[in-house]
């Protein structure tokens, strides 16, 4: 009998990750805070929730994505949440990006109530929400790990335990330290080029298979040079987990300084009211300090 599966989130991401789950011949119910969301994942077969009590009521397995750790807690701890319709025995992973420490402690709080948790951020952003690719850190016991492999498998590309709760926090926070930084580095390379007056189409087309190549450049350089600024990850988050990422440095006495530097650079782009673009729209902050026009302006 296949597990009964409950999702929670219905963004960007969580819409696609449910319907890999779905696909794969699991049961899937869900509830999203914007109703048309579930609306719209009917269609494609999932049953529809009143509140994630009702989805825990229902699952053998429940999985939230959303935006923040305030979002994740009222989810889950809330007076309708998940743990209060969680049987004994229940699995819980969260696939949102929160802080480490919080991830621990909510790990602490199912396990009170029998239910073991799991915290497994993803990477690799709509495109590989879309395509099942994505790359998928976990945190947590490794026997719960291996029950909950087969539901991951359906969306993921890479798939890796990497230690107990809270780990799979950490190594996201250092995928989005790499990822802020990747793409300031790109958007100035580019920002460069265009100043010098180089065809950025010949300067991507060289350096995307040369060794300073990275996902960022692969993926947002053309976007760019399109004017494509729509969200597959918004300013938004990307300045949400540097801002988990700074407070974690801050209670290691960590010095982050490239990190503390791409981190204002996207407070400016949100005060410029970018807040909901792409992490691209990065592009933004470099034509304004560089006064120097690089996308394409309808």
């Amino acid at each position: 009998m296949s597990l009964r599966i409950g999702f929670i989130g219905l963004g960007i991401m969580g819409s696609h990750m449910a319907r890999h789950i779905y696909e794969a011949g699991f049961p899937v119910t869900v509830w999203n805070r914007t109703a048309s969301k579930m609306e719209q994942a009917k269609q494609w077969g999932a049953h529809t929730a009143h509140s994630p009590k009702e989805v825990a009521e229902q699952s053998d397995l429940v999985i939230t994505i959303v935006g923040d750790t305030p979002d994740v807690r009222e989810v889950v701890t809330g007076e309708n949440g998940v743990l209060a319709g969680a049987n004994p025995g229940m699995i819980y992973i969260d696939m949102s990006t929160i802080s480490p420490e919080a991830a621990k402690e909510l790990a602490v709080v199912a396990k009170e109530q029998g239910v073991d948790m799991l915290d497994a951020p993803v990477t690799g952003g709509d495109v590989g929400a879309k395509n099942g690719t994505l790359s998928i850190m976990v945190g947590g016991e490794e026997d719960v790990f291996l029950k909950a492999k087969p539901i991951l498998e359906t969306m993921s590309r890479s798939l890796v335990h990497v230690g107990p709760n809270g780990a799979g926090q950490t190594v996201k926070a250092c995928n989005q330290i790499l990822c802020g930084v990747h793409i300031a580095a790109v958007t100035e390379a580019m920002a460069f080029a265009a100043k010098a007056g180089v065809d950025l189409e010949k300067m991507l087309a060289v350096t995307t298979s040369g060794s300073g190549s990275s996902w960022a450049l692969e993926n947002y350089g053309p976007r760019i040079l399109k004017g494509d600024l729509n969200p597959g990850f918004s300013i938004r988050f990307q300045q949400k987990d540097l801002r988990i990422v700074l407070q974690e440095a801050e209670k290691m006495e960590l010095p982050l300084l490239v990190t503390a530097v791409v981190n204002q650079l996207l407070r400016s782009q949100q005060a410029h009211g970018g807040n909901e673009l792409g992490t691209q729209s990065f592009i933004q902050v470099i034509e304004q300090l560089a006064n120097q026009s690089i996308t394409p302006k309808s």
